[in-house]
């Protein structure tokens, strides 16, 4: 008997549920000619957002800064700058590991801290053998392509971050709609139905309009930070084949 009234129960706030749906229904297929002509402002769509329009707005202007100076700071003459490896190809050859030092200081970048290590190596450690001398340049050049493959990754994160507070969106319109309805059938209004599911609509078109940008932005970056990464390894290279190709260790530079 007590699971015959509980049933019943729920079959009655389903059937007044559905009836309160169809009503919103209704009114919205009444008033769709006139959403077609007028269409929805985005002042009427960050309205129906509320806070999580913010949010993606603020992650959205983080990956935009973020993607100009990826743009910037992923390019060769960023990472290993030709210029500045012919200069220390040369003052090595010419046995000035001074001016190398200088060059390597005036100028940060990669190439210039990988070269620096090497040379560390050099003047602090007595008797620096070649195998100390590459591993301590690997370490050093390991380093930093995970700081130059590393800051890609915040593409990453926003791009899975902004469909999670779309989601969010959905479930807070979601729950603006129904529960009206769970808390008083009596009091439920189409209106507050539509406003809902509006916002849940617009905040999860607003994640997947900041992400998929982004997903896009970090595959790009990636694989331009690997091409870079390859070409730190290979003027590396040439340096450390350089300095033990010069047969002697100089005393002090």
């Amino acid at each position: 008997m007590k699971k015959s009234k509980i049933m019943f129960g729920i079959f009655t706030c389903a059937g007044l549920t559905l009836n309160v749906c169809a009503q919103a229904a209704i009114d919205v297929s009444a008033a769709l000619p006139k959403l077609k002509s007028a269409g929805m402002s985005l002042k009427q769509a960050w309205e129906y957002g509320g806070w999580i329009m913010w949010a993606l707005a603020a992650i959205s202007i983080f990956a935009l800064a973020m993607v100009f100076y990826f743009m910037t700071m992923l390019r060769a003459n960023a990472i290993t700058p030709r210029a500045l490896l012919s200069d220390i190809l040369a003052k090595i050859r010419s046995n000035e590991l001074s001016e190398v030092r200088r060059l390597c200081e005036r100028r940060s970048c990669p190439l210039s801290a990988v070269v620096l290590a090497a040379l560390d190596c050099l003047r602090n450690v007595p008797q620096c053998d070649i195998a100390l001398l590459r591993d301590t340049a690997e370490s050093e050049g390991a380093r930093q392509a995970e700081a130059i493959q590393g800051q890609t990754e915040f593409l990453l994160d926003i791009a899975t971050i902004a469909p999670l507070l779309g989601l969010l969106g959905t479930v807070i319109g979601m729950l603006t709609a129904f529960g009206s309805v769970a808390h008083d059938v009596a009091s439920a209004k189409p209106v507050i139905l539509a406003t809902g599911v509006s916002q849940a609509i617009v905040t999860t078109i607003f994640g997947l309009v900041v992400a998929i940008p982004c997903m896009a932005f970090y595959a790009w970056f990636r694989r331009r930070a690997s091409r870079q990464i390859s070409r730190l390894e290979a003027a590396t290279s040439e340096v450390m084949t350089a300095i033990i190709g010069m047969g002697s260790q100089p005393s002090s530079f």
